[in-house]
């Protein structure tokens, strides 16, 4: 492989070594900070971050194209990886396939955030990530843009993506209740796994997300009928790598 770096990349991250994450703060920026704190904690590997500026379009820049050709859109997050049984740092670009192919599949050997052994759970594991990222965050990240971000007001917008945003939230809360599985079912904990499921990187997929609902105009009122899905937030963001994870500012060490 050729290296990504050209003659403008900035030392800071030309001469990082190990895993080096290129990232804002933003929901799909935290789901993989929250999963490399977990797996720092589990394994205690070692990674660093840089925060792009997007207002001042950093991610437009020449140096950062060449690590990710999407960078037009403002793509973050990016991963870096310079390990040394590497022969050339790789970049990998976008957050579904960092965290749920490439981290888990070469940083997680034991499996504690997906699973392996079993083909019906890796194939629920990715119903749910596939779900989350093609259904629930579209209408979440319309919901966002148009409420803080929009120069103009436009209530029927606003209004059905709030909707569809709610419907995705319900079918999270079915889904967690197990109530279409018979009676005397326990309710879910988590989204994958038997039983009342195991924590993987499809609820850190859709926590840093959902975690946000009260910045998208969704009131307690409405948030309250889907008291299973609130008391799953509650449950993620108590893990110390979670608050970790979603943490603001650069990390310098591992």
């Amino acid at each position: 492989m050729t290296s990504p770096f050209t003659s403008t990349t900035p030392p800071r991250i030309k001469n990082t070594k190990g895993l080096h994450l290129l990232t804002a703060s933003t929901p799909n920026g935290k789901k993989v900070q929250i999963l490399l704190e977990e797996l720092s904690a589990k394994y205690g590997l070692q990674w660093t971050t840089t925060l792009i500026d997007l207002e001042t379009d950093e991610q437009k820049q020449p140096w950062f194209l060449a690590l990710n050709p999407n960078g037009k859109l403002g793509k973050i997050p990016l991963l870096i990886d310079n390990s040394p049984s590497l022969s050339s740092p790789l970049t990998v670009m976008e957050s579904s396939p960092l965290y749920s192919f490439y981290l888990i599949e070469t940083y997680d050997p034991d499996h504690h955030f997906h699973f392996s052994s079993s083909p019906i759970y890796k194939s629920q594991l990715f119903q749910w990530l596939f779900f989350w990222s093609a259904s629930g965050q579209p209408q979440q990240a319309g919901l966002n843009h148009l409420k803080r971000f929009a120069g103009v007001v436009d209530s029927y917008a606003i209004e059905n993506f709030k909707a569809e945003t709610l419907r995705i939230y319900n079918v999270l809360e079915l889904h967690l209740s197990n109530s279409l599985a018979g009676d005397g079912v326990e309710a879910r904990e988590y989204l994958v796994g038997e039983g009342r499921g195991k924590y993987s990187i499809a609820d850190i997929n859709a926590y840093t997300w959902i975690r946000a609902w009260k910045r998208m105009t969704i009131t307690e009122e409405e948030m309250g009928r889907f008291p299973l899905l609130r008391r799953w937030v509650e449950r993620i963001e108590g893990r110390p790598a979670v608050g970790r994870g979603v943490g603001e500012g650069e990390r310098s060490t591992g």
